[in-house]
Protein backbone atom coordinates (compact mmCIF):
# COMPACT_ATOMS: atom_id res chain seq x y z
CA UNK A 1 0.00 0.00 0.00
CA UNK A 2 1.33 3.50 -0.90
CA UNK A 3 2.23 5.67 1.61
CA UNK A 4 0.00 9.33 2.19
CA UNK A 5 2.67 10.04 5.00
CA UNK A 6 5.85 9.77 6.70
CA UNK A 7 6.76 11.78 9.93
CA UNK A 8 10.64 10.87 11.07
CA UNK A 9 11.97 11.96 14.21
CA UNK A 10 10.24 15.76 14.19
CA UNK A 11 10.88 18.24 16.42
CA UNK A 12 9.74 21.99 16.85
CA UNK A 13 10.65 24.49 19.04
CA UNK A 14 9.49 27.66 19.54
CA UNK A 15 11.95 29.52 21.16
CA UNK A 16 13.05 27.44 24.15
CA UNK A 17 10.06 25.94 24.33
CA UNK A 18 9.93 22.18 22.82
CA UNK A 19 6.31 21.47 21.53
CA UNK A 20 7.24 18.60 19.51
CA UNK A 21 9.69 16.01 19.75
CA UNK A 22 10.98 12.73 18.03
CA UNK A 23 7.22 12.21 16.62
CA UNK A 24 7.46 9.57 14.16
CA UNK A 25 4.44 7.63 12.08
CA UNK A 26 3.08 6.78 8.95
CA UNK A 27 -0.38 6.45 7.39
CA UNK A 28 -1.02 4.61 4.17
CA UNK A 29 -3.20 5.87 1.27
CA UNK A 30 -7.09 5.62 2.53
CA UNK A 31 -6.46 5.80 6.21
CA UNK A 32 -8.01 7.75 9.01
CA UNK A 33 -6.47 8.55 12.24
CA UNK A 34 -7.61 10.53 15.26
CA UNK A 35 -5.26 12.38 17.35
CA UNK A 36 -6.44 13.44 21.00
CA UNK A 37 -3.80 14.92 23.63
CA UNK A 38 -4.54 18.41 25.66
CA UNK A 39 -4.57 21.93 24.94
CA UNK A 40 -1.06 23.41 23.88
CA UNK A 41 0.36 19.37 23.57
CA UNK A 42 0.98 20.28 20.03
CA UNK A 43 -1.48 19.19 17.83
CA UNK A 44 -2.39 21.88 15.22
CA UNK A 45 1.74 22.16 15.16
CA UNK A 46 1.86 19.19 13.66
CA UNK A 47 -0.60 19.86 11.18
CA UNK A 48 1.00 23.17 10.12
CA UNK A 49 3.90 20.58 9.85
CA UNK A 50 2.15 18.46 7.71
CA UNK A 51 1.26 21.47 5.63
CA UNK A 52 4.28 22.92 5.53
CA UNK A 53 3.53 26.27 7.26
CA UNK A 54 6.08 25.03 10.44
CA UNK A 55 9.39 23.99 9.48
CA UNK A 56 10.75 21.59 11.77
CA UNK A 57 13.51 21.72 13.65
CA UNK A 58 14.95 18.44 12.99
CA UNK A 59 13.53 15.20 11.59
CA UNK A 60 11.68 14.85 7.87
CA UNK A 61 7.95 14.56 6.51
CA UNK A 62 7.36 13.19 3.23
CA UNK A 63 4.07 13.32 1.86
CA UNK A 64 2.88 10.76 -0.92
CA UNK A 65 6.66 10.48 -0.96
CA UNK A 66 7.96 13.75 -1.42
CA UNK A 67 8.88 16.87 0.69
CA UNK A 68 6.54 18.83 1.65
CA UNK A 69 6.91 21.42 -0.43
CA UNK A 70 6.97 19.77 -3.37
CA UNK A 71 4.31 17.66 -2.61
CA UNK A 72 2.09 19.81 -4.45
CA UNK A 73 -1.84 20.97 -3.74
CA UNK A 74 -2.57 17.61 -2.37
CA UNK A 75 -3.40 18.42 1.34
CA UNK A 76 -6.62 19.96 2.45
CA UNK A 77 -6.72 21.99 5.64
CA UNK A 78 -10.33 22.73 7.41
CA UNK A 79 -8.54 24.90 10.66
CA UNK A 80 -9.93 25.10 14.27
CA UNK A 81 -11.18 28.90 13.69
CA UNK A 82 -12.22 30.27 10.47
CA UNK A 83 -9.57 33.31 8.87
CA UNK A 84 -12.49 35.26 7.73
CA UNK A 85 -14.99 37.32 9.28
CA UNK A 86 -17.86 35.47 10.09
CA UNK A 87 -20.32 38.01 9.76
CA UNK A 88 -18.35 39.23 6.09
CA UNK A 89 -21.43 39.00 3.41
CA UNK A 90 -19.92 36.09 1.19
CA UNK A 91 -22.39 33.66 -0.10
CA UNK A 92 -21.82 30.02 0.27
CA UNK A 93 -20.77 29.42 -3.64
CA UNK A 94 -18.08 32.18 -2.90
CA UNK A 95 -16.66 30.31 -0.11
CA UNK A 96 -16.75 27.36 -1.86
CA UNK A 97 -15.07 28.65 -4.51
CA UNK A 98 -12.50 29.77 -2.43
CA UNK A 99 -11.00 26.66 -2.67
CA UNK A 100 -10.16 26.49 -6.34
CA UNK A 101 -8.22 29.97 -6.26
CA UNK A 102 -5.03 27.72 -6.34
CA UNK A 103 -5.77 26.77 -9.55
CA UNK A 104 -6.60 30.05 -10.90
CA UNK A 105 -3.31 30.55 -12.47
CA UNK A 106 -3.25 33.81 -14.35
CA UNK A 107 -6.86 33.34 -15.21
CA UNK A 108 -8.76 36.16 -14.07
CA UNK A 109 -12.09 34.22 -13.54
CA UNK A 110 -13.11 30.57 -12.14
CA UNK A 111 -13.76 28.31 -15.13
CA UNK A 112 -16.36 25.77 -15.95
CA UNK A 113 -14.22 23.32 -14.47
CA UNK A 114 -13.85 25.00 -11.48
CA UNK A 115 -17.51 25.81 -11.23
CA UNK A 116 -18.32 22.17 -11.37
CA UNK A 117 -15.73 20.59 -8.98
CA UNK A 118 -17.01 23.62 -6.27
CA UNK A 119 -20.11 21.85 -6.92
CA UNK A 120 -19.56 18.82 -6.39
CA UNK A 121 -17.98 19.25 -3.36
CA UNK A 122 -21.01 21.18 -1.96
CA UNK A 123 -23.03 17.79 -2.96
CA UNK A 124 -20.70 16.03 -0.75
CA UNK A 125 -21.32 17.45 2.00
CA UNK A 126 -25.21 17.85 1.29
CA UNK A 127 -25.24 21.64 0.93
CA UNK A 128 -25.55 22.55 -2.36
CA UNK A 129 -29.63 23.87 -1.73
CA UNK A 130 -27.84 26.28 0.56
CA UNK A 131 -25.26 27.84 -2.19
CA UNK A 132 -26.79 31.33 -3.14
CA UNK A 133 -27.17 31.54 0.76
CA UNK A 134 -25.31 33.89 3.12
CA UNK A 135 -22.63 31.79 4.87
CA UNK A 136 -22.92 33.78 8.34
CA UNK A 137 -26.91 33.26 7.84
CA UNK A 138 -25.92 29.22 8.66
CA UNK A 139 -26.24 27.46 11.11
CA UNK A 140 -22.59 26.20 13.13
CA UNK A 141 -23.22 22.54 11.69
CA UNK A 142 -23.61 24.08 8.36
CA UNK A 143 -20.78 26.41 8.04
CA UNK A 144 -18.32 23.82 9.04
CA UNK A 145 -19.62 21.32 6.18
CA UNK A 146 -19.41 24.32 3.90
CA UNK A 147 -15.55 24.81 5.18
CA UNK A 148 -15.27 21.24 4.55
CA UNK A 149 -16.65 21.57 1.29
CA UNK A 150 -14.20 24.13 0.56
CA UNK A 151 -11.19 22.25 1.32
CA UNK A 152 -12.34 19.50 -1.10
CA UNK A 153 -12.87 22.33 -3.42
CA UNK A 154 -9.22 21.62 -4.05
CA UNK A 155 -9.12 18.22 -4.58
CA UNK A 156 -7.13 16.62 -1.59
CA UNK A 157 -5.48 13.54 -1.43
CA UNK A 158 -5.23 14.08 2.15
CA UNK A 159 -7.72 16.31 4.51
CA UNK A 160 -6.51 17.69 7.43
CA UNK A 161 -8.64 18.88 10.45
CA UNK A 162 -8.27 20.82 13.63
CA UNK A 163 -11.30 20.55 16.17
CA UNK A 164 -13.77 20.64 13.35
CA UNK A 165 -16.86 20.76 15.42
CA UNK A 166 -14.97 22.60 18.56
CA UNK A 167 -18.65 24.99 18.56
CA UNK A 168 -21.49 22.75 17.62
CA UNK A 169 -23.72 19.86 19.48
CA UNK A 170 -23.47 16.85 20.18
CA UNK A 171 -26.25 15.78 17.30
CA UNK A 172 -24.65 17.73 14.52
CA UNK A 173 -20.89 16.99 15.85
CA UNK A 174 -21.64 13.19 15.29
CA UNK A 175 -23.45 14.05 11.89
CA UNK A 176 -19.75 16.17 10.85
CA UNK A 177 -17.87 12.78 11.84
CA UNK A 178 -20.47 10.54 9.66
CA UNK A 179 -19.70 12.83 7.18
CA UNK A 180 -15.53 12.47 7.46
CA UNK A 181 -16.30 9.12 7.85
CA UNK A 182 -18.18 8.51 4.59
CA UNK A 183 -16.18 10.73 2.58
CA UNK A 184 -12.85 8.55 3.60
CA UNK A 185 -14.74 5.18 2.95
CA UNK A 186 -16.20 6.32 -0.67
CA UNK A 187 -14.13 8.84 -1.37
CA UNK A 188 -10.90 7.24 -0.61
CA UNK A 189 -9.18 10.91 1.02
CA UNK A 190 -6.67 10.07 3.61
CA UNK A 191 -7.88 11.64 6.72
CA UNK A 192 -5.93 13.14 9.93
CA UNK A 193 -8.58 14.55 12.63
CA UNK A 194 -7.65 16.05 15.86
CA UNK A 195 -10.32 16.30 18.43
CA UNK A 196 -11.47 15.68 22.14
CA UNK A 197 -14.13 13.47 21.52
CA UNK A 198 -12.59 10.33 22.60
CA UNK A 199 -15.76 8.07 22.02
CA UNK A 200 -16.43 9.25 18.93
CA UNK A 201 -13.13 9.08 17.92
CA UNK A 202 -13.23 5.39 18.56
CA UNK A 203 -16.43 4.96 16.88
CA UNK A 204 -15.34 6.19 13.77
CA UNK A 205 -11.31 6.21 13.05
CA UNK A 206 -9.43 3.98 11.84
CA UNK A 207 -6.45 4.52 13.98
CA UNK A 208 -5.69 6.97 16.92
CA UNK A 209 -2.91 8.43 18.41
CA UNK A 210 -2.47 10.65 21.60
CA UNK A 211 0.05 13.81 21.38
CA UNK A 212 1.24 15.58 24.10
CA UNK A 213 4.90 17.07 22.79
CA UNK A 214 5.60 13.01 22.30
CA UNK A 215 3.36 11.25 20.03
CA UNK A 216 1.75 7.36 20.99
CA UNK A 217 0.69 6.01 18.60
CA UNK A 218 0.42 1.95 17.93
CA UNK A 219 -1.50 1.55 14.24
CA UNK A 220 -4.65 0.49 15.25
CA UNK A 221 -7.85 2.22 17.16
CA UNK A 222 -7.44 1.05 20.18
CA UNK A 223 -7.24 3.79 22.93
CA UNK A 224 -6.00 2.65 25.97
CA UNK A 225 -6.14 3.96 30.01
CA UNK A 226 -1.95 3.63 29.58
CA UNK A 227 -1.93 5.73 26.21
CA UNK A 228 -4.36 8.45 27.59
CA UNK A 229 -2.68 8.65 30.94
CA UNK A 230 0.92 9.04 29.59
CA UNK A 231 -0.85 12.29 26.96
CA UNK A 232 -2.33 13.93 30.01
CA UNK A 233 -0.27 13.41 33.09
CA UNK A 234 -2.83 11.38 35.01
CA UNK A 235 -5.16 8.57 35.04
CA UNK A 236 -8.29 9.89 32.82
CA UNK A 237 -11.09 8.63 32.72
CA UNK A 238 -13.48 11.12 30.35
CA UNK A 239 -12.31 14.28 28.62
CA UNK A 240 -14.16 17.13 27.28
CA UNK A 241 -12.73 20.43 25.52
CA UNK A 242 -8.99 19.24 26.26
CA UNK A 243 -9.55 19.06 29.62
CA UNK A 244 -9.37 15.68 32.35
CA UNK A 245 -12.16 15.36 34.10
CA UNK A 246 -12.90 12.97 36.69
CA UNK A 247 -9.51 12.18 37.25
CA UNK A 248 -9.06 8.82 39.67
CA UNK A 249 -7.58 10.18 42.81
CA UNK A 250 -4.44 9.16 44.51
CA UNK A 251 -5.40 8.31 47.95
CA UNK A 252 -3.41 9.84 50.79
CA UNK A 253 -2.08 6.96 53.29
CA UNK A 254 -3.54 8.03 57.12
CA UNK A 255 -1.65 7.98 59.81
CA UNK A 256 -2.28 4.49 61.12
CA UNK A 257 -0.88 3.16 57.82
Amino acid sequence: MQKAIEVNDVGVKYGRQTVLKDVSFELEKGNFLGIIGPNGGGKTTLLKVLLGLVKPDNGTVKIFGKTVNKSGDIVGYVPQRMNFDIQFPISVWEVVLMGRVGSLGLKPFFSKKDKKIASHSLELVNMLEYKDRQFSKLSGGQQQRVLIARALADRPKILLLDEPTASVDEQIRTNIYELLEELNREEGITIVLVSHDIGVISSHVEKVACLNKYLIYHGDDELTPEMLEESYGCPVDLIAHGHPHRVYEHRMPSEDE
